[in-house]
């Protein structure tokens, strides 16, 4: 989405300047007149701004409306090629504070919500599709519906959608405890390539932020031994073992001191499965400084994720 400047909006603000120069120039201008022009140049700033927002609505809803209906559609090319768009879409948005707030307005809007058109198509398992057992839709009126599986990159691309939904709308953690997310994605993990493996993980860390429901889910699910397993086994693509070592630094650094926490017992579980040496690791690692910048704590968390990794593979 390419949200351009308005031409009638320069317009309108030139024509307040022009209206305001007179009044500055003139020293002999009464004080009702000077207040009078100011009203006037404030009314003309708060119209500017009021249509600025009606057209970023617009905008905003198009674009969603235009994509969604790409990432419903009945075959694989048309979905991959609407979640490209709503993943640039979601870029975009996320630029701008006042586009972020739309955007979560359009949340509440049941045709406009992306999270469930996630899991009702992309992220939907092959095997709950309705298998044809006879030919009787042949000569039926109604032509039967045939929609292709999704494939390795699409799963990948819905990950990355589902991740960017979550985090900039935080009720989206919500609309995908309905779709049971984290039995999905726990599935995807276990089951996927390393592409999409690698986008579960970091969808994972978005869907259980702040999200208590989510992380009771993960626990119900044994997510740590699933990932405990894929990082210890040497014969796993390294860049995968290496998205491991981030997740369990980002999940001891969000759950760590919080009481009452449905992951409490996190801390004992690596322990017990990754070994007092690497667990130790791991926890004095996630404690990096918050104060770095975004850049900086990436580098940090990719500094310390190896080192996680080294760890175990020493012992």
């Amino acid at each position: 989405m390419l949200l351009k400047q308005p031409l009638w909006s320069s317009g309108l603000k030139d024509s307040t300047k022009e209206g305001e120069d007179p009044a500055e120039s003139n020293q002999q201008t009464t004080t009702s007149s000077s207040s009078s022009a100011s009203a006037s140049a404030t009314a003309v700033e708060e119209l500017v701004n009021s249509l600025t927002k009606q057209r970023l609505y617009r905008e905003v809803t198009l674009a969603l409306r235009s994509n969604l209906r790409d990432a419903r559609a009945e075959f694989s090319f048309l979905r991959l090629r609407g979640l490209r768009s709503i993943l640039n879409f979601l870029r975009s948005v996320s630029l701008s504070d006042s586009t972020i707030s739309l955007y979560s307005l359009t949340q509440s809007i049941p045709d406009l919500q992306v999270v469930p058109v996630l899991f009702q198509h992309s992220l939907k398992d092959s095997d709950e599709d309705t298998v044809v057992e006879s030919l009787d839709h042949v000569l039926g009126v109604e032509p039967m519906r045939i929609t292709s599986p999704s494939t390795d990159a699409e799963v990948a691309l819905a990950l990355r959608v589902l991740e960017g939904c979550c985090l900039l709308h935080r009720e989206s953690t919500i609309l995908a405890h309905h779709h049971k997310a984290i039995q999905v994605l726990m599935h995807i993990l276990s089951t996927r390539g390393v592409l999409e493996q690698g986008a579960c993980l970091d969808a994972l860390v978005a869907i259980m932020l702040d999200s208590s429901p989510n992380q009771m889910d993960f626990e119900d699910c044994n997510g740590i031994e699933e990932v405990a397993m894929l990082i210890r086994d040497k014969q796993v693509d390294e860049n995968l073992r290496l998205k491991c070592g981030e997740f369990l630094l980002l999940l001891i650094g969000h759950v760590n001191g919080r009481q009452g926490s449905p992951m409490a017992s996190v801390h004992e579980d690596i322990r017990r499965l990754l070994g007092e040496k690497s667990a130790s690791l791991i926890w004095a690692a996630s404690q990096f400084g918050s104060t770095l910048g975004p850049e900086q704590r990436l580098t940090a968390l990719q500094i310390q994720a190896r080192r996680v990794l080294e760890s175990l593979d020493l012992y």
